[in-house]
């Protein structure tokens, strides 16, 4: 494959799961919007804190079968081996099933616990067992979602994330409107019974060799997709428990409210850098996986990846840093202007986090489940001392501050294990992002801190008109002038500078 059609690849596939991300990612604002009107600080609070428990019970009921199904799927796949895909989409979807009812049923017995660990008394032990039946239809969804992202179908992926959102919001917002804060556990009931009526839309339409399998024969070939499995699902748990660690002790050591504004910052910082994330998981990882066998490759495709992330994301990460007062008060209120501090040192982060994922896949590519534990085990032990520390000395901005510690910290580890795994090393052009773009980033961070608000939006507009511009330039380069995507913003930006003659 050739070097434009190979970046043509992972733009493509950045433009589809990205648009759809970002989309997707409005809905969800025009979502929380209603809610900062309807159910203010203290409700997106109370929503955070029952996304994080249905979260931590949902990583454990899984297994980590979902993730390490997607790599047996896409690998079966690669090899157009019917029978194993057969009998892989079989399997998880069966133990998907029985691990689903047992997290249910887990989480109605931890109620009354849940509760009082979480909020400091039983109050909300009934909305806490409603989860439960979050928990068993999101497990459902999630083994549907493994087998069209292990068959590729970054299509129906982005169908999917755009459908339920709409769909899920619409609902969500009724019942805020109609009980509000009481309707909060109702709409994420109603949003997971969408959700799996979406995904199983969509998977119905993938063709899956049938085949016949005993129960017995499911669980002994769920015994592999276990053992990987239960490596990302250690992973996945310890990050469910910071989560639910650093809500509680928002809640305990300031209150719910704070929660809300944490949770406000936190999910504007990832609005303009989860199309990218998003792109790396759907289609990212199983390339990836293709080509565990050569070593070069793997390092070439994270190049790539790593140069088209940035050119992406550098320039919403700008516009949002620049407008941050503005951003929050338009997807939330002003009650929520707290927000902006926490926002900027997440958006910091969130530049790390861009240049950091693309090296952290080739552990899972390689199914390295030892590497892989040992990193991520070491990253959330380091990431709960920095909140701790944070939220001790600076209060609730403490907590944004050290997820960008986490990241300084990650960042360094992830491209010693790539070394030793891949003999990874950034090539030139990545580097000379790199530096290019951390400097203008951090300088537009320095001047929201230190100057007025007016003169420090301005230069910030600035800044991110001209980054905007050589992002597009350099994705303009690297897929070459005859891509699809390159005649349609040549279309609209009629600047030699940009598309050349």
């Amino acid at each position: 494959m050739s070097s434009k059609n190979s970046y043509g690849t992972v733009l493509k596939s950045s433009s589809i799961m990205g648009g759809a991300a970002g989309l997707n990612m409005l809905v969800l604002m025009v979502r929380v919007k209603f809610a900062a009107v309807l159910i203010g600080t203290l409700g997106v609070g109370l929503l955070a804190n029952f996304m994080v428990i249905q979260k931590l019970i949902q990583t454990i009921a899984g297994l980590g079968l979902t993730t390490s199904a997607v790599r047996d799927i896409a690998e079966a796949s690669g090899k157009d081996n019917g029978q194993a895909l057969g009998r892989s989409a079989l399997t998880i979807r069966r133990v998907c099933w029985i691990s689903g009812a047992a997290g249910a049923l887990a989480v109605v017995l931890l109620a009354p616990l849940l509760s009082e660990w979480t909020f400091g008394d039983g109050r909300y032990t009934y909305e806490i067992s409603l989860l439960g039946i979050v928990v068993f239809l999101s497990n459902l969804s999630d083994a549907h979602s493994a087998i069209i992202q292990g068959m590729r179908q970054i299509g129906y992926l982005a169908k999917i994330q755009v459908a339920s959102a709409i769909l899920g919001s619409i609902v969500t917002i009724i019942f805020y409107a109609l009980m509000g804060v009481e309707g909060v556990v109702y709409g994420l009931l109603s949003s997971a019974f969408i959700q799996l009526g979406v995904v199983r839309f969509y998977s119905k339409r993938i063709v899956i060799p049938e085949v016949v399998m005993t129960w017995r024969e499911s669980f002994s070939e769920a015994g592999g997709m276990i053992r990987l499995g239960l490596a990302f699902m250690w992973t996945a748990l310890l990050a469910s428990l910071v989560a639910y660690a650093t809500n509680a002790m928002i809640t305990h050591q300031i209150s719910l409210q704070a929660v809300g504004i944490f949770s406000a910052a936190f999910a504007l910082s990832g609005m303009f850098v989860n199309f990218v994330l998003t792109a790396m998981g759907a289609d990212y990882y199983p390339r990836l996986v293709s080509v565990a066998q050569d070593k070069l490759a793997m390092n070439l495709m994270v190049n790539e990846q790593t140069e088209i992330g940035l050119l992406l994301a550098v320039p919403g990460i700008l516009i949002t840093l620049s407008f941050a007062p503005w951003v929050i008060q338009l997807f939330y209120s002003s009650e929520f202007l707290p927000a902006v501090d926490l926002l900027q040192w997440f958006l910091l982060g969130c530049l790390i986090r861009v240049i950091q994922w693309p090296m952290g896949f080739l552990q899972l590519a390689l199914g390295k489940a030892v590497w892989f534990s040992f990193s991520q085990s070491l990253f959330h032990v380091v990431h709960v001392l920095f909140v701790w520390i944070g939220l001790s000395y600076i209060g609730v901005e403490g907590v944004a501050v050290a997820f960008f510690m986490l990241y300084m910290f990650s960042l360094g580890v992830i491209m010693l294990i790539a070394r030793r795994l891949t003999g990874f090393k950034w090539s030139k052009e990545t580097v000379r992002l790199i530096l290019i773009f951390t400097p203008v980033v951090v300088l537009v961070f320095i001047a929201s801190k230190v100057l007025p608000i007016w003169p420090a939006t301005i230069f910030g507009l600035i800044v991110s008109i001209v980054v905007g511009m050589l992002c597009l330039r350099g994705l303009i380069l690297r897929v070459g002038h005859d891509h699809r995507l390159t005649r349609m913003a040549c279309k609209v930006i009629k600047v030699k500078f940009i598309c050349g003659s």
